[in-house]
C-alpha cells in the first residue's frame, strides 16, 4: 500500500511539472504573437540607371574649369522621402519607399559627370573644392514627384540654373528645366523608373545649355 501510494505521489509530481512546463511554453508563445513585429525595410531608389555612358568628348586646351555647387532644394524635396500627389498643392509620401540619398545630393554628382562628358570643360569639379574655376553653376531641385491627379502618372522634375563668371559673379545664363515622363506603372518602382529617365533628359538639356556660352 505504501509502495502505490508513493507511487501516485510521483506519478501526480511528473504530472504536474510537466503541465507546468506545457503552460509555460504556450504562454511564452502567446506573448511572442502578442509583440509588434519590426516595421518592413524600406525599398530604397537611385536616379542613377547605371546605363552604359556614351564617349566623353575631348576638351579643348583652352577650355574653362567649371565648379558645380551642390544643388540646392525647395521645401517638401529636402529630405529621402518619394514625394507623390493627388491633388494640387497637396503633398505626400510613400511608405516603405524612399531615395537612397535626398534628391539633391543624388544629382550633384551626376551633374559633374554629364558636364565633364560634354567636352565643353576642361574640368568639371564639386564645390567645395581648392581648384579655381572660371565659371560657377548653381541649381536648385524645384520639384521630383510622382503625379497622380491624371493616368498614367506623371513623374516631374524641374531644375532651376544659373551660370556665373565666377571672378565677377556675373549670370551668364539662367533657365528653368523641366521633365515630365509618364510612369509606367502607378507605384513607386514606376516612379523611380520614370526618374531614371527624366534625369538623364534634364542632365543632357543642362549640359547643351552650359556648353552654349562656352563655344559660342
Amino acid at each position: 500500500m505504501t509502495v502505490l501510494l508513493t507511487r501516485h505521489r510521483l506519478f501526480s509530481t511528473g504530472l504536474r511539472r510537466s503541465l507546468a512546463v506545457l503552460l509555460a511554453l504556450q504562454l511564452a508563445g502567446c506573448g511572442a504573437s502578442l509583440l509588434p513585429k519590426p516595421p518592413a525595410a524600406p525599398v530604397r531608389y537611385t536616379l542613377d540607371d547605371a546605363a552604359p555612358r556614351p564617349a566623353a568628348r575631348a576638351p579643348a586646351d583652352d577650355a574653362p574649369v567649371l565648379v558645380v555647387a551642390v544643388p540646392r532644394a525647395a521645401p517638401g524635396h529636402d529630405s529621402v522621402q518619394m514625394v507623390y500627389l493627388r491633388q494640387p498643392q497637396e503633398l505626400a509620401s510613400f511608405a516603405y519607399n524612399e531615395w537612397v540619398d535626398t534628391p539633391a545630393h543624388m544629382l550633384a554628382p551626376l551633374l559633374v559627370r554629364a558636364l565633364q562628358d560634354s567636352g565643353a570643360f576642361r574640368a568639371v569639379l564639386l564645390a567645395p573644392s581648392a581648384a579655381h574655376g572660371d565659371l560657377r553653376l548653381e541649381t536648385e531641385l524645384i520639384r521630383l514627384q510622382q503625379d497622380f491627379s491624371e493616368r498614367p502618372s506623371q513623374l516631374r522634375l524641374t531644375l532651376r540654373a544659373v551660370l556665373l563668371d565666377s571672378a565677377t559673379r556675373r549670370v551668364i545664363a539662367s533657365r528653368e528645366f523641366d521633365q515630365s515622363v509618364p510612369a509606367p506603372s502607378d507605384d513607386p518602382a514606376g516612379g523611380a523608373a520614370a526618374a531614371h529617365v527624366a534625369t538623364q533628359r534634364l542632365l543632357a538639356a543642362l549640359a547643351r545649355f552650359c556648353a552654349e556660352p562656352v563655344r559660342r
